[in-house]
């Protein structure tokens, strides 16, 4: 399901939680330093990191502000420590930390913890991956020549700001209205373009309400 980088300098935690994530179908890299945890790091992107902030080498909090100021903070990192006092964890927090378990850490805490920083990173990814740079989604259409038709074209400008039903009553529109336009107006060819029947085509065009005289004229 997903890589995740448990760094405690504990042998018995980190054997613990390997455990516990191995049979939830996580695979498991394993560091008991931040040394080694900066060595996995540099070699791949681990989907989530279970960090612990006091170490003997380099502390937690300090790797995550290392990690941070180098542009690799790109994953979730929960912290966990059984002495660490709150501001500790509120700093690993504004860092970029995105949750702290206080050790002893129960199994149910621990999973919840793990599902919420994963799906957490699902969605910044698909936030990163679909930008709009406004609340329309915008192709612009080709240029048309000078004695070509303007009729509905195959890019359109679509308001997202919307209500769901109206976005698609306005998708639907657009596209009945081009296909018309295209075949004509003739109802046989848009039913086999579109494959609905001619009956549920009718229907549906009536619905939306469009004008099958002025696709004709268009055409």
């Amino acid at each position: 399901m997903a890589n995740i980088l448990v760094v405690d300098d504990e042998l018995g935690i980190r054997d613990l939680l390997s455990e516990i994530l191995f049979d939830e179908g996580h695979q498991v890299e394993l560091a008991e330093n931040a040394a080694q945890a900066r060595d996995i790091r540099h070699r791949m992107r681990p989907d989530l990191v279970l960090l612990d902030i006091w170490m003997p080498d380099t502390d937690g909090v300090s790797l995550l502000k290392e990690w941070a100021s180098s542009g690799l903070l790109t994953m979730p990192v929960i912290m966990m420590s059984g002495h660490a006092t709150i501001d500790t964890a509120v700093d690993a927090v504004k860092i970029g930390a995105q949750a702290f378990l206080e050790k002893p850490i129960t199994l149910q805490k621990l999973l919840k913890a793990v599902e919420q920083g994963l799906a957490r990173e699902q969605v910044r990814q698909i936030a990163t991956t679909v930008t709009f740079q406004s609340t329309a989604f915008y192709v612009p259409p080709p240029a048309p020549s000078a004695e070509e038709n303007l009729g509905p074209q195959e890019r359109q400008l679509f308001d997202l700001d919307c209500p769901l039903r109206e976005a698609r009553d306005t998708f639907e529109r657009a596209y009945f209205e081009f296909h018309l336009t295209h075949e004509g107006g003739s109802m046989t060819k848009v039913a086999e373009k579109t494959g609905l029947e001619r009956t549920h085509l009718y229907r549906k065009l009536k619905q939306l309400g469009i004008d099958l005289s002025r696709s004709k004229r268009i055409a």
